[in-house]
């Protein structure tokens, strides 16, 4: 490393071009946005979701956001209405949005010109005193000064984005949440009812048992089975208050607002919806695609100002001014006094000497190529989403239509036929009691379907605009009750 000096005599006109410039330089400075900058979070929750998003700063904000929650759970909720709550009411996407103040307060500050550096300094002795007056500022920071605004400017536009992810994040995990909540609502509902059934038919086997209308096994059978039934209920209702706490910590609820209310049915089957050129759109909107982008154009521009500033590392200007009063006695007993002002410039200037930057050129370069093929990766994989997640959705809708246009309604008819027949002494009671257990575990099958249904339906929209792709239907499925030759209800 080398340093270069030279000492010049500065006029009042360069003195006054040097704070033309700096003023210059300070009106184009970046400023705090109004929003904070969550515009691009509100656009995109309410033109993807329908939805409102707001960063609570006060207690204004957090009183309209609090009332508005208040209102919406006056009602049962519906998903659009618990997405709404946790846009609203989530705290961590609150802190999402507090570090994208903080992404903003980073761009304002390197906007802003590098900082002069103040020294004075006082040499006295018993005849003479020495004031040094100096102010030191980097001029390689005050040069690329509009290049790394510009780059600031792009960073935070990249931590728009990502807090736009975040609510679309948020969004999707609710909704999922959601319908797995109300599902095992219904679940353990149909489980409660076939137990009630099998209550019924075990203290019917007790009696027939007890006269001898039946043999010990086929009651051996029966009581198994409703042992088991009773254990799979209770699995049933701990599901269920498991997933309505994880809905709870989604929406951001506590205290009075956890006596909120769920319906007790999933809503019927969305439209099946023939989506042309689903990969396209995908990489059009989906938000994390965009991240991708705007990053790798930031790094762009971040090796293009390491190319430039390769040869210098700073660059500082050092303006000096010195006072120097002395005396000197006479030999007649008279003193002299002497004052001396002297101004000075002095430039200095940091050479990388061993590498001329080559070493920082070769790591903004290599960290370009490793964000260009990261995005490569993702426009791959984004594709390969999109329809993954469509043939998810399509394939779940057929299962569930097969359950709600096949399934049940056999089952119904099975059912009515027994009951006929049982009527008619054709069949015994046994038998009916299999019918009716097969319907309504039948029915807890058709819940969990449309529960995946309603889960690929969040995926394969959340697969197009962003904010991550879920991993299906998720959640314990309660297992059917007794085996092949178990009596059912």
């Amino acid at each position: 490393m080398t340093r270069t000096a030279s000492s010049i005599h500065a006029s009042r006109i360069f003195r006054l071009a040097l704070l033309a410039g700096i003023a210059a330089l300070l009106g184009g400075c970046a400023s705090f946005s109004a929003d904070g900058g969550v515009g691009t979070a509100q656009t995109i929750a309410y033109s993807e979701l329908n939805k409102d998003v707001v960063k609570i700063g006060d207690d204004a904000s957090a009183g309209t956001a609090k009332a508005r929650v208040d209102k919406l759970l006056k009602a049962p909720l519906t998903a659009d209405s618990a997405v709404q709550i946790a846009l609203l009411n989530n705290r961590g996407l609150q802190a999402a949005f507090n570090e994208l103040g903080i992404a903003e307060a980073q761009m304002v500050a390197a906007s802003l010109p590098p900082n002069p550096r103040f020294g004075i300094s006082k040499l006295s002795g018993r005849f003479e005193i020495e004031i040094e007056r100096q102010v030191a500022a980097s001029l390689l920071a005050l040069a690329t000064l509009p290049a790394r605004a510009e780059i600031a400017r792009d960073r935070f536009g990249a931590a728009q984005l990502r807090a736009a992810e975040a609510v679309l994040k948020l969004a999707a995990e609710t909704r999922r949440q959601y319908y797995r909540t109300v599902a095992a609502n219904a679940q353990a509902t149909f489980f409660q009812q076939a137990k009630a059934s099998s209550d019924a038919a075990s203290e019917l086997f007790k009696r027939l048992g007890e006269s001898g209308g039946i043999n010990k096994l086929n009651q051996a059978r029966e009581f198994a089975f409703d042992a088991e039934l009773g254990a799979q209920l209770a699995q049933a209702r701990l599901q269920q208050r498991q997933e309505r706490e994880r809905l709870v910590r989604q929406l951001g609820l506590w205290g009075d607002d956890l006596k909120f209310k769920l319906p007790g049915t999933l809503p019927p089957l969305p439209p099946l919806k023939t989506v042309k050129a689903v990969e396209a759109e995908a990489l059009r909107k989906r938000i994390d695609v965009q991240i991708a982008r705007s990053e790798l154009d930031l790094l762009a521009k971040s090796l293009g100002l390491t190319q430039a500033t390769r040869f210098v590392n700073d660059i500082d200007l050092l303006g000096r001014r010195t006072y120097d009063r002395g005396r000197t006695i006479l030999a007649d007993g008279d003193i002299e006094r002497e004052a001396k002002r002297s101004r000075t410039l002095e430039l200095e200037i940091e050479i990388p000497l061993y590498d001329f930057g080559q070493s920082r050129v070769v790591q903004a370069e290599q960290t370009y190529m490793q964000a260009a093929n990261k995005l490569a990766e993702k426009a791959v994989n984004v594709r390969s989403e999109a329809r993954e997640a469509y043939t998810a959705y399509r394939g779940s809708h057929e299962i569930a239509r097969q359950y709600q246009s096949n399934v049940l309604p056999l089952r119904k008819i099975i059912q009515d036929e027994a009951l006929l027949q049982y009527n008619g002494m054709l069949i015994d009671v046994t038998q009916l009691i299999v019918d009716a257990r097969g319907r309504i575990l039948s029915n807890v099958a058709a819940i969990n379907a449309r529960r995946d249904v309603w889960i690929a339906h969040t995926d394969f929209k959340h697969a197009i605009i962003g904010g991550g792709v879920g991993a299906g239907g998720g959640g314990a499925v309660v297992a059917s009750a007794g085996g092949g030759d178990a009596p059912a209800h």
